[in-house]
């Protein structure tokens, strides 16, 4: 088992990742970075992208996160995300849609505030439509 991280993948509503895999690469807030065992500790912000989980040289996972933190360890790396679906659930056509109405409302925005959330769901909106296109490595 000296070869395996134990990863963690955990959202408001659940877990939903819980193995020991040979490496994870998470989004992290000043790129992405790959996760082996004997990792140096590390605590990051996450930004919205793919976790891509590998077993056996191949990828297993790619979960899309919207943002969250990541703590690393030697034997460990826990990914608090604050939304995760399976990049392979989510519908390209329903995005695309959600992200033509998020940039209509920014427009009208009313105050700084609700620019700024709305700017940050067209982020996350964007970043579904590249995991989506995204091949794997």
């Amino acid at each position: 088992m000296a070869d395996k991280v134990n990863f963690e993948l955990v959202s408001p509503q659940r877990l939903l990742l819980s193995e020991a895999v040979d490496m994870v690469v998470v989004p992290g807030a000043e790129g992405d970075f790959g996760v082996l065992a004997e990792h140096a500790p590390l605590i990051s912000s996450v930004r919205p992208g793919t976790i891509t989980v590998f077993q056996d040289n191949a990828v297993t996972e790619r979960i899309f996160v919207a943002g969250g933190f990541a703590e690393v360890t030697a034997e460990r790396c826990t990914v608090l995300a604050e939304e995760a679906e399976p990049v392979a659930d989510l519908d390209r056509s329903a995005v695309e849609g959600e992200l033509r109405l998020l940039r209509e409302d920014v427009g009208a925005a009313r105050s700084e505030e609700e620019r700024q959330l709305l700017e940050t769901k067209i982020a996350v909106a964007e970043a579904k439509i590249e995991a989506i296109e995204t091949t794997v490595y």
